[in-house]
């Protein structure tokens, strides 16, 4: 079968790689910045170009057809060598780098680990800009960066999205963080007791991915009594001095405040699995020289964190990516 004779870009390629993906035009619209229209206009020229429906009507939406699943993973390809070929130079200098980068994260890890972060950042790229994203429901972090709008989400999901890279920053475990008067300081709570305490709870950072604490509470068919919600994880620790409630936290962030507060650590009594923080991002971006340099920056987060905290100066090792 001959293929049509319309151009094939990039863009179009693109847009194959998020239909197959989303299998519907509406979502796939959101993550590409176009209108509905726009996206099912997209849709049609991809279908002329490779002579297939590529997307079919299915029991509750729309399938990628089997020749759709091939070209994604095709398209997914060529794109990775497309995004090398057209980057800067291997001797990528960060001192000369003029680019504004955006990081998505959620709000509990800016202030404990990001400082050494930041201290690196400014000595080897003076020039260059960073832009610190809040996660949040309302953030289509996915859509971000796959147009580029971003360049790294951090996060500790459960489940992140299969088709973004990932690489681990580092492992935590969760701890109760309490007034230092608190009922659990004196005697050890059961897991029945902790469950049924009012619990100070974060809203989901994002629409499709839970928590780590409500995720594995559902797989035992547990629940706690989220009595307090809030959107903003760092807000959390100012409400807890003088009452009865608990915060459920991971343990770097809890001794943090446990330092600055009048507040206590205490051991969870139910056996969360240890948490894992870690970088996303697209493929699209996986060979840029510019984004290698910012991933390993972040990758260095915590041993970066510790020598900030103890007043070293900055690697020279990161000067390169």
């Amino acid at each position: 079968m001959r293929l049509s004779h319309n151009p094939l870009t990039a863009e179009l390629l693109r847009a194959l790689v998020v239909l197959v993906d989303e299998a519907g035009v509406t979502r796939a619209a959101h993550r590409l910045g176009v209108s509905q229209p726009a996206a099912s206009l997209i849709l049609r020229q991809l279908r002329e170009i490779f002579g297939d429906p590529l997307l079919v009507r299915a029991q509750g939406g729309m399938a990628a057809t089997e020749r759709g699943r091939a070209l994604r993973e095709g398209a997914a390809q060529a794109l990775a060598e497309i995004d090398g070929l057209l980057v800067a130079p291997e001797d990528f200098d960060p001192s000369a780098c003029r680019q504004t980068f955006t990081i998505a994260m959620p709000d509990h890890i800016l202030p404990l680990l990001l400082n050494g972060v930041m201290r690196e950042f400014r000595a080897r790229a003076p020039m260059a800009r960073l832009v610190i994203r809040a996660l949040g429901p309302e953030y289509d972090f996915e859509g971000a960066l796959a147009s580029g709008t971003a360049d790294i989400v951090i996060s500790n999901w459960p489940t992140p999205p299969p088709y973004l890279r990932i690489s681990t920053l580092f492992e935590d475990r969760f701890v109760c963080l309490v007034d230092r008067e608190h009922p659990f300081t004196r005697e050890p709570p059961t897991p029945e007791v902790y469950l049924a305490a009012a619990h100070i709870a974060p809203s989901d950072y994002a629409i499709a991915h839970r928590g780590v604490v409500e995720t594995y509470l559902g797989g035992l068919k547990l629940q706690r009594d989220r009595r307090i919600v809030v959107g903003y994880f760092s807000m959390a620790p100012y409400l807890l001095p003088g009452t009865d409630l608990v915060f459920t936290a991971t343990r770097h962030f809890a001794e943090h405040f446990a330092r600055v507060l009048d507040l206590a650590i205490v051991e969870s009594p139910v056996a969360y699995p240890s948490i894992r923080f870690y970088q996303l991002w697209h493929e699209r971006m996986h060979h840029s020289p510019t984004h290698r340099w910012l991933r390993r920056l972040v990758g260095d987060m915590r041993q970066l964190h510790e020598r900030a905290a103890a007043g070293s100066p900055p690697s020279p090792r990161l000067s390169h990516g």
